[in-house]
């Protein structure tokens, strides 16, 4: 056996002392539904409803002899940092962006209890991050890494450990969510020594697509923009570390998750299953109706990564899913000026047709008024139909779902 697999084992063996082994669920109605053996590496059911406490364990019990230790993180790391900083009875300062939601401000504290101090620095993160740091240099404390450590892909590699010993036979896939690369590297590591007969498969979201970007360019690079919507996977760069374990995955082994796509799997695993997850948490199973036709009749793992979803989130996340699945769209239209024009467009609308946004642009012109209107229907099909009626009766419109621009301004 390899120093890392040894590592990994001896790691897993010492999260006893914090955790029991996440839960490595078979799921029926994935399985029936693309006819494979599909189980679920449950991560979000963790201590704090992710990975991320693994990492933390790990790199802050190699400091022995370290009793203050500092953070930067918005998210799930913040709170996997605070849960072992109350459970090793140390101190930790952790370091959150003043615009952080209170949720999960709150959720850290609770976390942490009189062990932790969090400070709000900072409107963007690398704000938040330099004065992690530079309180670190101040003070001796000691930084933890969201990914970009040794112990910390060590850490996380207790995942993979636990999947190999829960299974009766050896997974033919396993399907990552990448961010940063901690979870994805120290499961690429120890797979690639124990099971190498195993598929992994790599899904990071669309706007955040900093693993496919480093392998394009050689080395990690930086995204000129991210869409924050997946935040605990929305890295604009992958970690050279992590990046030295994966340069040499596939290009084709790694997939690229739509965000409006994700609310649709989101949507779906809480009201079929009762399943929570967070968008990073979701992004192992988005990819499986295009990996369809690769996974039948196959055991297939899929790691959801987290579960920590501010219910606050769920307007959006169906509005979202709604756009993607084509049952939503707003449109601009060109409303006459005249007694009985709001009564003959409400007449076109089909009997499942909805209005959920009505709002005058322009109301002053004298023979037209501009209005942004949201309609959801039953179906997308609908939509065509709509637009017929539309023009038939001279309503001019635009459409604007997809307009990146108006949509900023007006939606």
């Amino acid at each position: 056996m390899t120093d890392f697999s040894s590592k990994a084992e001896a790691t897993t063996r010492a999260l006893r002392s914090v955790f029991d082994p996440t839960p490595l669920q078979r799921n029926a109605y994935l399985s029936d539904k693309y006819g494979a053996d599909i189980w679920l590496k449950r991560e979000d059911l963790s201590p704090v409803r992710s990975y991320k406490i693994r990492g933390a364990f790990n790199a802050m019990r190699k400091q022995t002899g370290q009793s203050h230790f500092a953070c930067a993180s918005a998210g799930n790391h913040a709170q996997g940092v605070a849960y072992m900083c109350r459970e090793m009875g140390v101190e930790g300062t952790i370091f959150m962006p003043v615009t952080t939601p209170g949720q999960k401000i709150d959720k850290t504290r609770a976390f942490g209890g009189k062990h932790v101090t969090i400070r709000l620095v900072g409107d963007f993160f690398d704000d938040t991050l330099a004065a992690a740091q530079a309180y670190c240099a101040e003070t001796g404390a000691h930084f933890l890494s969201p990914f970009d450590d040794a112990d910390v892909i060590e850490g996380q590699a207790s995942v993979a450990v636990e999947i190999l010993a829960g299974l009766d036979t050896t997974p033919d896939m396993v399907i990552l969510p990448v961010g940063g690369g901690g979870l994805s590297a120290g499961v690429t590591a120890y797979m690639t020594e124990q099971a190498p007969q195993t598929t992994l498969i790599y899904v990071e979201p669309e706007g955040g697509a900093s693993l496919t970007a480093a392998l394009q360019a050689g080395h990690p690079v930086a995204l000129p923009r991210v869409d924050t919507f997946v935040d605990g996977a929305a890295v604009a760069q992958i970690g050279a570390r992590t990046f030295d374990v994966l340069r040499d995955v596939p290009s084709d082994h790694v997939l690229r998750a739509p965000e409006n796509r994700i609310c649709v799997t989101i949507g779906e695993m809480l009201n079929v299953e009762g399943m929570v997850l967070e968008p990073a948490g979701a992004l192992s199973l988005d990819v499986l109706d295009e990996l369809a036709p690769k996974i039948a009749g196959k055991t297939i793992v899929c790691v959801t990564s987290g579960g920590n979803f501010d219910f606050e989130r769920l307007p959006e996340v169906k509005e979202r899913a709604m756009r993607h699945e084509g049952r939503k769209k707003y449109f601009v239209l060109r409303m006459p000026q005249r007694p009985g024009a709001l009564k003959d467009f409400l007449g076109i609308l089909g009997p499942s047709d909805d209005i959920s946004r009505f709002e005058y642009l322009k109301k002053s012109a004298r023979n037209f008024g501009s209005v942004l209107i949201g309609i959801e229907a039953a179906a997308p099909e609908d939509f065509a139909r709509l637009s017929e009626r539309m023009d038939a009766l001279g309503f001019e419109h635009r459409d604007i779902t997809n307009d990146t621009v108006l949509s900023e301004f007006l939606i």
